[in-house]
């Protein structure tokens, strides 16, 4: 069994510095193999934001895979914002746009959703679908696989018409094919989960798993919150862990089981 912490939307320069101690003592209770970071590390883009934010990644208890959110690109320079997006991103927390983590259980690919024109709602390129296809046919058929996105492929619960991550349809038939069992996002700062087989034209159950905001002020209703999920070949857990003033407790938790190919959530 692997187990991955997945937390999001710290938006530094807006954060609750109780609420990060917290989640790093929180962190260290499960012993994670992976922290996964599915973007918006800061509010602005700004130097001492993104300086912030490395400083909060280097105290986290095991290695992270971090992807870039559209807080991480500049908003009201727009010189910047069209010709060096994620400079400081590069320079302050990692030049890797496109990480992967591998072991001998699971595969993490971390894409690039952000975009300078299309700010808010994201999108992945042609390009893109194409370099994550030949990548995922690279790993075992045995290794669980799964990929890290900023921008949300379901919409939130009662939210039906809520934008998607551009191009979402064609990248899940690549990550059907190539066998990719979750997906982890970000950027609505709510947490659920569910089968995007329930949103898309989709043949193979592939669960996606979004995560509200850890550690910042920037709430849409619902407290912080994070994900720890474990991952064993035909089981997937999903536990939310939400800060009640004081902790992180858990607060829901969510079971999947495969069977014939299918996640069926118990």
């Amino acid at each position: 069994m692997k187990v991955i912490a997945h937390i999001s939307d710290l938006h530094f320069g807006r954060e609750d510095k109780k609420v990060a101690e917290a989640l790093l003592n929180d962190l260290t209770t499960f012993s994670p193999n992976l922290v996964v970071v599915s973007g918006d590390l800061t509010q602005r883009a700004k130097i001492k934001e993104f300086i912030a934010a490395r400083e909060f990644l280097e105290r986290l208890p095991v290695n992270y895979l971090v992807v870039p959110g559209n807080h991480d690109i500049p908003l009201y320079n727009l010189i910047h914002r069209v010709t060096k997006p994620l400079e400081r991103y590069c320079q302050y927390i990692t030049s890797d746009l496109a990480p992967t983590y591998l072991d001998d259980e699971i595969a993490v690919l971390g894409v690039n959703s952000t975009r300078s024109l299309n700010w808010k709602n994201g999108a992945i390129s042609s390009k893109q679908i194409l370099e994550l296809s030949k990548k995922l046919q690279e790993f075992s058929p045995t290794i669980f696989k799964m990929i890290v996105t900023h921008h949300q492929f379901i919409p939130a619960p009662g939210k039906k018409l809520q934008p998607i991550i551009r191009r979402a349809p064609e990248t899940l038939k690549t990550l059907e094919s190539a066998g990719v069992d979750l997906i982890l996002a970000g950027h609505l700062h709510i947490g659920y989960n569910d089968d995007a087989r329930a949103h898309h034209s989709v043949n193979k159950s592939i669960i996606v798993a979004q995560a509200g905001t850890a550690i910042s002020t920037r709430y849409r209703g619902e407290a912080n919150t994070y994900n720890v999920i474990s991952v064993n070949p035909d089981t997937v857990t999903i536990m939310v862990r939400s800060w009640n003033g004081n902790t992180f407790t858990e607060v829901n938790t969510s079971n999947y089981i495969r069977e014939n190919l299918f996640w069926h959530r118990q």
